[in-house]
């Protein structure tokens, strides 16, 4: 079963507890999402290092129930 935006927003901001999560369902099909994340913990951190803590707060669930996520990550300006 699809993972809701809703879901995917509460899994992140549970990890990343000070994010700032916008969620886009890119095709209309309910498998298909793109995530803004902005949190202050991903200042100092690069690309990858952000995009693996999003990953870990989904906790597994990236190509399996989430079949695609294109992450956009930043710290606050």
């Amino acid at each position: 079963m699809p993972m809701t935006p809703h879901d995917i927003e509460k899994m992140i901001k549970d990890g990343i507890p000070d994010a700032v999560v916008t969620i886009r369902d890119l095709a209309g099909d309910g498998d298909h999402y793109a995530a803004e994340i902005v949190s202050e913990s991903f200042r100092g951190k690069t690309r990858v290092q952000q995009h693996q803590m999003v990953y870990k707060a989904l906790q597994g669930n990236m190509g399996g129930e989430l079949h695609a996520l294109a992450l956009q990550t930043s710290a606050p300006a």
